[in-house]
């Protein structure tokens, strides 16, 4: 990662959505154009950008290097941990709080390749038969948060999460919203059958299953729960989301 922006055109990123999370602050102190090389174990953030290959990406850079003409300004997620003196932490992808940062936990453990081939898949099934919904305020568009039973909330600046788990259908890089999706108490059987449907958004027919969108949002919970983002643990509730409208510069196809 270059320390000085006046000594690179560019920032190439070979890695997925976890690589570009770590390097975030970074990447917006810099305000470089950046390339993501979709070759991590999540590749979410390079999908959204429209890079699925390799030779996306390699098609992007050459219009880059010719013209320049392919460099847009995105949105990134922003969580404030409120019990860490409101330290702030970006995001690229999706945030969570539940049941979907307890599989990006289960996940994270294991092997690289295993990950890469199913492994937030894999780590969902033991996780759905032994998560408990918690009691959550979740506060958005100034309505008033009341305590719910809730498994999991996940506020999204990217359609998909998971390795193509399109948890927020109507996400948009660089509309100024988060997407929040919030699945409320449902037995174990039910969320079993019901998270196939999210890898084609049918998840949110569902009665259990609110979406909105909003620029900024509150989760608290009765005890501290972890919160994670592109597959990464940033922190714990109580937490704060919001938008950082252009903060990141990135070379499309």
């Amino acid at each position: 990662m270059p320390g000085n922006k006046d000594s690179a055109d560019a920032i190439l990123i070979f890695g997925g959505d976890g690589t570009v999370h770590r390097h975030l602050p970074d990447l917006v102190r810099l305000q470089l154009p950046i390339l993501v090389v979709p070759c991590g174990s999540g590749n979410d953030f390079a999908r959204a950008l429209g890079l699925r290959r390799t030779q996306d990406a390699l098609a992007a850079w050459k219009r880059f290097t010719s013209n320049g003409s392919n460099v847009r300004a995105i949105d990134l997620g922003v969580i404030t941990a409120l019990s860490e003196a409101s330290r702030e932490h970006y995001f690229c992808c999706v945030g969570g709080v539940g049941l979907d940062a307890e599989v990006a936990r289960r996940a994270n453990q294991l092997p690289r390749w295993l990950r890469a081939h199913g492994g937030y898949a894999l780590s969902l099934l033991p996780a759905v038969f032994q998560f408990a919904a918690v009691q959550m305020k979740i506060s958005y568009n100034e309505t008033p948060a009341q305590a719910k039973r809730t498994i999991l909330a996940a506020f999204a600046n990217t359609p998909t999460y998971g390795g193509g788990m399109k948890i927020a259908p109507d996400a948009k890089l660089d509309d100024g919203k988060l997407d929040l999706c919030i699945i409320r108490d449902i037995n174990p059987f039910k969320l079993f059958c019901l998270f196939p449907t999210i890898y084609s958004g049918k998840h949110l027919r569902m009665p259990q299953v609110e979406y909105r969108q909003t620029t900024r949002l509150r989760i608290e919970t009765e005890q501290p729960l972890d919160v994670y983002a592109d597959g990464e643990y940033v922190c714990k509730t109580p937490i704060e989301a919001s938008v950082a409208p252009g903060a990141l510069r990135v070379i499309t196809p």
